[in-house]
């Protein structure tokens, strides 16, 4: 694949505001609106196939932590806060703030969790203020009846907020394109891992890990500032 050269990535950037995704986003928020009403804050409320892949994917996403005693994350798709619940059960001392699409998951939060003060949902990007570490899980795979090119263009706009949201580094995941071919569907984005590793490289960190190695049909980045 091409590579999207750091000028290019600039272009991008000036030309795409976030109101040229509105649709998306809006098309995103009721599919997973429709998930939380039907199975609850559960995984399969989230559109994820079990408890223990979410778990899996949590661990992956929090290698971006150094081991601070105490810290701030930003949870960008949050859902219903399901990694503040695993914060906490790992004894983790730290602050959260959800930001999700879908009012239903954002309401599903707040009741799950109203009892912790340091937990805390927004709907709006803006309302957010940097952490020390962002991450997203998920929120890159159901592109639904977006074309590839333009789903591509929200994924590069959406990984610029999360770098200004971050002040010590942020991670994702997303499905890998190297799925078996007879396992992929055309409503969700299948992305090139190497040409995700080489554009954070050249627009946000040096510092970037790839983690490919896991038993699931996708990878995570780490983007350590």
């Amino acid at each position: 694949m091409p590579r999207l050269e750091t000028a290019g990535v600039k272009r991008l950037m000036k030309k795409h505001g976030k109101n040229q995704f509105a649709g998306i986003l809006s098309h995103v928020a009721q599919y997973y609106g429709e998930k939380i009403l039907q199975h609850g804050t559960t995984a399969r409320g989230v559109d994820w196939n079990s408890a223990e892949s979410q778990l899996l994917r949590f661990e992956q996403l929090l290698k971006i932590h150094r081991g601070e005693s105490f810290f701030t994350v930003n949870d960008y798709g949050c859902g219903y806060g399901a990694l503040a619940a695993y914060l906490t059960q790992q004894r983790k001392r730290f602050e959260y703030r959800g930001l999700d699409v879908s009012g239903a998951m954002i309401a599903s939060g707040k009741k799950l969790h109203r009892a912790k003060k340091r937990v805390r949902f927004f709907t709006q990007e803006a309302a957010l203020a940097p952490a020390d570490y962002t991450v997203a899980s998920g929120i890159f795979n159901v592109k639904l009846g977006t074309t590839n090119q333009k789903w591509k263009e929200y994924v590069l706009y959406t990984l610029k907020a999360m770098d200004r949201l971050s002040t010590k580094g942020f991670s994702f995941n997303m499905l890998t394109r190297y799925s078996d071919k007879e396992r992929m569907r055309p409503d969700l984005y299948y992305a090139d891992p190497l040409f995700l590793f080489d554009f954070c490289k050249r627009n946000f960190s040096k510092k970037v890990a790839l983690l490919h190695d896991y038993e699931l049909y996708e990878f995570t980045m780490l983007v350590k500032k």
